[in-house]
């Protein structure tokens, strides 16, 4: 198939094109590089698809429609990835027209592409963090969900109705994939297990919020791109219109991580406890029973695997980094 994947130069998105590419997929990936974090990760994440033969990377902004539109009429797009969007909760505190930008409006451009476009499936990033203030554990896609705490978590309750919206109206199938919290090689550096692992080696104090009361479905990428993959391409079971929690269906405390950092780091972690963080949840755990029974997806790698290996990459990624730029 040709496949449009958004948000290539991200965590995500570059390894969902590397699993099509290797499947023998065709993909045409699409980023706008933005400055949430440092573009020299983004740029490295991207050269390792360039030099594919089936892979056409354009630099791109989706709030130009015009150059979305073309994208589809000159690629003859068959499914549709879209995992570009801005992330964040805490930065959409101080940042709200971003999010706007970036997760409604190229949104709504998407699904308008794929409708004049005859796609067949879209399949889309939701997020945990629509489920909000909810308390009941596990979170279950039955759950209510009207009560965000971010206006990112807005944002993507939003994509869900608009999905919703288009399915109803137009009949091409969209499948939203409520990510729990990915980690792995090539993550991303305003998460906790970035910030964690640069500060120890720093030697400097990591802040802990909620004063480690804290607890994460932490899903190694791995894992996460193998449901990714299937949703796009799996035609049994699935509904026209979809919405799945795709997580590891383990809540882990976040002291645990941090010790498993540390061993794997062979460093003694220096902690400044700190109040929970406007925006923030003190725990998300996925209910994980529909994407089992609808798609077979079942993660395998525990913390206690999957952290060493992010710690390992992340050591072999800045040696590179200073040689390169030595």
């Amino acid at each position: 198939m040709k496949i449009l994947v958004t948000g290539t130069a991200g965590f995500i998105g570059m390894h969902l094109a590397h699993r099509l590419l290797a499947a023998g997929h065709e993909v045409v990936g699409i980023d706008n590089f933005n400055p949430y974090y440092e573009i020299s990760l983004k740029e490295n994440r991207h050269k390792t698809l360039e030099t594919h033969p089936a892979y056409t990377g354009l630099r791109m902004d989706m709030c130009d429609r015009a150059a979305l539109e073309a994208c589809f009429q000159n690629h003859n797009i068959e499914r549709v990835c879209h995992l570009a969007a801005q992330a964040g909760v805490r930065y959409s505190l101080t940042h709200p027209h971003v999010y706007e930008e970036s997760n409604l409006q190229a949104f709504l451009n998407i699904l308008e592409c794929c409708r004049h476009n005859a796609v067949q499936r879209l399949v889309y990033a939701s997020s945990s963090s629509v489920y909000g203030g909810n308390t009941k554990l596990p979170f279950s896609e039955s759950d209510t969900v009207d009560s965000p705490v971010s206006l990112y978590a807005a944002t993507k309750k939003a994509n869900e109705l608009m999905a919703h919206c288009y399915t109803h109206l137009y009949g091409f199938q969209t499948i939203g994939l409520r990510f729990f919290t990915v980690y792995g090689p090539w993550g991303r550096p305003d998460m906790a297990m970035w910030l964690f692992t640069k500060a120890m080696l720093e030697d400097r104090p990591i802040q802990v919020f909620n004063h480690g009361k804290m607890q994460r479905d932490f899903t190694y990428i791995d894992d996460i791109i193998t449901g990714v993959e299937r949703s796009l391409l799996q035609n049994e079971n699935l509904d026209p219109y979809e919405v799945l929690n795709i997580g590891n269906h383990r809540s882990e405390n976040l002291m645990e991580m941090i010790d498993l950092l540390a061993q794997a780091l062979g460093r003694v972690p220096q902690m400044e406890m700190l109040p929970m963080q406007p925006g923030d949840v003190p725990a998300t755990y996925a209910d994980i029973t529909k994407i089992q029974q609808k798609l077979g997806f079942t993660p395998s790698t525990p913390i206690s695997e999957g952290i060493p290996r992010f710690v390992d990459w992340f050591l072999t990624y800045h040696q590179l980094s200073t040689k390169s730029s030595s």
